[in-house]
């Protein structure tokens, strides 16, 4: 099970009393009174966008003012989640996911930010869980036999990620060191393109959020093997999870969180959670969240911290055990 899971409970189950918002003096200035950015890290079409784009739009109604998305791709996560950390306008908001915030201090030695210094998490927005997909071309029909295959061919297969650190980078890292295959690792700037290369057979596997490869599987132009989460996935409840193919404890999600750069004001944090929680409430955003695979927490500012950290725990333990080490 991953570290400090959060409890499933309806959304609404999470009480008025985590997002309470203080009472803002009646001489402070209204917040926002210009455009409000919102960097999101990954391209246009991903996952993430989609997330990030149903808040900004709530946040754009409530607000009063416009919330202009900034697709800023890069170094998986890493680009955009750092111009967040770096904002001093006070306009600055963004979403970003498992590598940046939790796995990048650890991986770079010469990071140009620090999650737990730079940022503060406002709500843990949705999660996921990972797949495990190969294309058609590699001669397997099941965990097994792609075991197999990677064994008879050291260093002849590749796997895609969406950067190094992400979650599927480390997800992948975590099942060769547990079974001993040789995968070499070739890293996008976001979901399309990697997965584009996947279905095209350019890459021969990768893990990679449910989001962003089902119609492909649907479709045929991808064969998946397994998937990290703890319980099969209604959404492929044909394919094995970690656990049932010879991997206990090695379960996990992909998932995005709201952040703010430090210092931003506590009430604004609150509110801006409070809002994140109404975003994802509506049956429009409950329909895209099934559609993607993608569970919605929508959490208290606490519980975020929380949860990044305690993922931060377990793949910083990963990482230094494995002694993985990255150009920033």
């Amino acid at each position: 099970m991953p570290a400090a899971m959060l409890p499933r409970r309806p959304l609404l189950a999470l009480g008025a009393a985590a997002l309470a918002i203080p009472r803002i003096a009646a001489a402070q200035p209204a917040w926002p009174d210009r455009p409000v950015r919102f960097v999101v890290p990954f391209p246009g079409g991903s996952s993430p966008d989609l997330t990030g784009r149903l808040v900004a739009q709530h946040l754009a109604g409530v607000l009063g003012q416009p919330v202009v998305v900034e697709n800023k791709a890069g170094a998986g996560g890493n680009i955009g989640t750092d111009a967040v950390a770096k904002a001093t306008d006070g306009l600055t908001i963004g979403l970003s996911i498992n590598g940046p915030l939790s796995t990048a201090p650890a991986l770079y030695p010469t990071l140009s930010y620090d999650p737990a210094r730079d940022l503060t998490a406002v709500s843990l927005l949705v999660r996921g869980g990972q797949v495990l997909v190969v294309h058609p071309s590699v001669p397997a029909t099941d965990f097994a036999g792609f075991v197999a295959h990677a064994k008879n061919n050291p260093g002849k297969l590749t796997f895609a990620s969406v950067g190094a650190g992400s979650g599927g980078h480390l997800a992948m890292e975590d099942i060769k060191a547990r079974t001993g295959i040789a995968l070499e690792h070739v890293p996008y700037r976001g979901f399309p393109p990697a997965v584009l290369d996947l279905v095209a057979g350019r890459i021969s596997a990768m893990v990679v959020t449910a989001a962003a490869v089902l119609p492909q599987l649907r479709e045929g132009q991808g064969r998946a093997l397994a998937v990290t989460t703890d319980a099969r996935m209604p959404q492929l409840p044909d394919v094995p999870t970690l656990a049932e193919v010879g991997l206990p404890g090695a379960a996990s999600y992909g998932w995005q969180v709201l952040i703010v750069p430090a210092g931003t004001p506590g009430e604004r944090i609150q509110m801006l959670a409070r809002e994140a929680r109404a975003a994802l409430s509506t049956e429009r955003a409950r329909q895209a969240m099934d559609a993607a695979a993608f569970e919605i927490v929508a959490s208290s500012p606490r519980e975020a911290k929380a949860y990044v950290a305690a993922e931060a725990a377990r793949w910083g333990a990963l990482i230094r055990t494995l002694g993985l080490k990255l150009e920033s």
